[in-house]
């Protein structure tokens, strides 16, 4: 087992009811599992997400926690969040990274794999 490893796991959702193709908004939701399969506590202190449209526009956002949160992870615990953003596109892929700090003051970058956001019927 690494001292430091978290495991990042994603859904999606298409929003529907919240979407207006009409108007290019697209809504997603995205479920996220954070999980420490490391030995060391740690907690999450920041988030970075690259966000690409299907016209290939990128979107970068940095901020703080997640959803206003900042878990901290003990090994083996997990921490669920939803969250969401509106693409202009049908399709489009995110990806990322969170960034913790374990308790012996180390700072980690989780990596969040790409993942693809699709309203339906958009991939053949």
């Amino acid at each position: 087992m690494q001292k430091y490893d978290i495991v990042v796991s994603v859904r999606t959702e298409y929003l529907a009811h919240q979407s207006t193709p009409e108007e290019s908004r697209y809504v997603f939701a995205y479920h996220i599992s954070i999980t420490n399969c490391g030995t060391e506590t740690a907690q999450l202190k920041t988030r970075h997400w690259i966000i690409t449209n299907g016209d290939q526009r990128v979107q970068e956002v940095k901020g703080d926690g997640v959803v206003g949160e900042f878990p901290h992870l003990e090994s083996g615990a997990s921490f669920h969040y939803t969250s969401g953003t509106v693409l202009e596109t049908a399709v489009g892929v995110m990806q990322g990274s969170y960034q913790f700090q374990a308790d012996d003051g180390t700072l980690f970058e989780a990596p969040i794999e790409p993942f693809t956001l699709c309203a339906p019927n958009q991939i053949h």
